[in-house]
């Protein structure tokens, strides 16, 4: 079933009350791959009411009235995208085009959604049930934070959209204790994964700079990203504080999920299509209509990604049977072709790849999993993804499997038992025609402030995947991915990488995006302060003309200036 939108279908399933509200940004699609449904379906599933307003019209009260108010709270998200990002490219031009609304135009989402949806419901509501803040905006905003937009540094989006609560992070299990502890009449507020304002310091927390400090300062807004950095682990994590003018931002440690948990949240059936009184057609159900999600979390700690700060650096997966169980449904779909579009997560081949100390004291906070090399504590093995591949092709309906969730290639060549395997079998089996890489730079520099390692490995795996597609007779290529602008490099280390392209790689790379500081990475930290992880001065380009020309550079339609010397 789909999460009523209408007053028409609550009073179909014989409602007279509804316990939560969710706002969201996005059209409404009935997928796993939608905060708005996971969550909903979740509580649904536990025996709360829920029903959806997706992308409200936020200058009258048609669509946020439309329900009543909640039993219990509102619930709102931005998207699945930060709704700035959604609304701007790099380099502040408005997007036209919202793969999340209907018929692609980007006329629905307003900046800074948060705000506006929170504003919306308190216009017509004045004393209303708790209004709580989801989804990657709220986890991204939930500190003081840079914004690109305004090139300043705003306050946790709590208060500024005057919200009561920030559940952070993927949601499921702090949500449902949420809606439990207010149907109880219970204190919600020592539950973890839960952001609060208080008129009072708590016990036993961790003092972040003050947000006035942190406006002022960009060695002591270094510092409080340090500290929020460092408390982001469920294992080890401590409860945070920002003072605020006179009140105080209270951040709970993070929550623990582990593989049985995400079994149980993946065992939800969902519709997988748009919901049918959404007019017009909402491009992102094409890419994960016949998708699968075989793990979350992502260790690789790339500088400029925000997963581990919303998804958490420890990996966890999915039983074998959860997944089969749901390719199993995804086969019994009508008008299903017979391919699975993809199977994956953050990154495709973290599945099952867990480190004993990770597991359980956390990650560690003085080195990196993969950064400057894989480090020997963590598990590498790819049998368990092959295996998994292995099963899935063998469902009865399955022509195709592809894999096109990013691949780490310095897992795959770290890995000298199954890593070689891994890529045969990607090779052979799992590839439409392109396979999708990240090397994302090739300067050491740049490479080092993304805390990427060298690209030997990448052109390791290059190599081996080329030679399994000769074997095989395919004629298949290696698209790859490339940042400009990122914090360290210049017009010289952009010619380094063109340069590397030119050298090793046989196309002309068209995927090259200009770096976009997100809220709440090390590497928008260092676009703002100037200052690297170490605290070290870093070369930041903030000129629009010449990030838009490393762009150029990169895709080999930069003139090479005269101080530039072919390696």
């Amino acid at each position: 079933m789909f999460l009523p939108v209408s007053m028409e279908e609550v009073k179909k399933l014989g409602w007279d009350y509804i316990d939560v509200i969710i706002v969201t940004g996005d059209a409404y699609i009935d997928s796993p791959f939608s905060g708005t449904a996971v969550i909903g379906k979740y509580l649904l599933k536990h025996g709360f009411r829920v029903a959806v307003i997706s992308q409200p019209d936020t200058e009258s009260d048609k669509d946020i009235t439309i329900f009543g108010e909640p039993r219990l709270f509102w619930g709102i998200n931005a998207g699945c995208v930060d709704s700035l990002i959604a609304n701007y490219t790099a380099t502040g031009k408005p997007r036209k085009m919202c793969d999340f609304t209907p018929n692609g135009i980007n006329n629905k989402r307003p900046d800074r959604a948060l705000i506006v949806y929170t504003g919306l419901i308190r216009r017509f509501y004045k004393n209303t049930k708790p209004i709580v803040l989801g989804g990657i905006e709220a986890s991204l905003r939930r500190i003081a934070h840079y914004d690109f937009k305004t090139d300043k540094v705003r306050r946790s989006i709590l208060f500024d959209s005057k919200a009561d609560y920030i559940i952070y992070g993927m949601g499921e299990l702090p949500v449902l204790e949420f809606a439990n502890a207010l149907k109880n009449n219970e204190n919600v507020k020592n539950i973890k994964g839960l952001c609060y304002i208080s008129k009072e310091l708590c016990d036993n927390a961790v003092i972040l700079p003050h947000y006035e400090e942190v406006l002022q300062d960009k060695k002591l807004f270094h510092k409080m990203f340090k500290l929020f950095s460092d408390n982001s682990q469920a294992h080890s994590a401590k409860t945070l504080v920002q003072k605020t003018g006179d009140r105080y931002l209270i951040q709970n440690p993070p929550v623990y999920y582990n593989d049985d948990i995400l079994d149980e949240i993946s065992d939800i059936e969902f519709e997988r299509a748009v919901h049918p009184k959404i007019e017009g057609k909402v491009k992102a159900l094409e890419t994960i209509k016949t998708s699968v999600i075989s793990h979350r979390g992502c260790f690789g700690g790339c500088s400029f990604c925000a997963i581990a700060v919303h998804q958490g650096r420890q990996v966890i997966s999915r039983s074998i049977s959860s997944i089969e169980k749901e390719v199993n449904s995804i086969v019994n779909m009508k008008g299903f072709n017979g391919i699975i579009s993809d199977i994956g997560g953050p990154t495709g081949n973290m599945y099952m790849m867990k480190c004993k100390k990770m597991e359980k004291s956390g990650a560690c906070n003085h080195k990196r999993c993969l950064y400057p090399e894989v480090c020997n504590g963590m598990n590498t093995d790819h049998k368990p993804l092959l295996n998994l591949l292995e099963k899935i092709r063998s469902i009865k309906g399955i022509r195709k499997v592809f894999v096109t969730s990013g691949i780490r290639a310095d897992l795959a060549v770290h890995d000298k038992i199954n890593g070689k395997k891994y890529i045969e079998a990607i090779a052979k089996n799992h590839v439409s025609g392109q396979l999708k890489m990240a090397p994302e730079s090739a300067d050491e520099k740049v490479l080092k402030a993304m805390k990427k390692p060298d690209n030997k490995s990448f052109l390791e795996f290059c190599r081996i995947y080329k030679e399994y597609s000769r074997k095989f007779h395919k004629n298949q290529f290696i698209s790859c991915y490339f940042i400009a602008a990122h914090p360290e490099e210049s017009e010289q280390k952009a010619f380094n990488t063109h340069n590397f392209i030119e050298k090793y790689l046989d196309f002309s790379p068209e995927q090259v995006q200009i770096f976009t500081p997100a809220p709440s990475t090390w590497s928008t930290c260092a676009y703002y302060t100037g200052l690297d992880e170490e605290g070290k001065d870093i070369y930041i380009e903030k000129h629009l003309n010449r990030k838009e020309k490393y762009k150029e550079i990169i895709m080999g339609k930069g003139k090479i200036h005269k101080n530039y010397k072919r390696k």
